[in-house]
């Protein structure tokens, strides 16, 4: 395997491992998963809800490496590292906020149909 590779996996290893809001979506993502097959979710369907997961996690990724290397160049307050952290939360909650839109789209009217 090559050294990217065995760097990337390792990256996302250290993620899982050691990030609580990376463990948080990878067990959403779990559920998410269950409830595609339980509803039977067509394949359309099924892209959209990968590709909300592999961009939530990707990006939560990236917010913790932005993070970290923030961190890595200063411990005081400066405000550009504050805004460039919160620009990157920001960047999550906005992808958070359109991938529960396009869950409510898929699940509500199978979960509603599913009731009745």
């Amino acid at each position: 395997m090559s050294s990217s590779f065995r760097f990337g996996f390792e990256g996302i290893a250290a993620a899982a491992a050691r990030e609580r809001n990376v463990q948080i979506h990878c067990i959403l993502s779990v559920m998410v998963l269950l409830s595609g097959f339980f509803f039977d979710i067509n394949k359309y369907e099924w892209m959209a809800v990968i590709l909300c997961i592999g961009g939530m996690v990707s990006l939560e990724m990236m917010n913790t490496a932005i993070e970290r290397t923030v961190d890595m160049y200063t411990e005081d307050f400066h405000p550009l590292a504050k805004q460039a952290k919160d620009i990157a939360a920001g960047a999550v909650l906005v992808f958070a906020i359109a991938c529960v839109i396009i869950g409510m789209i898929i699940f509500l009217p199978k979960i509603s149909a599913w009731f009745s």
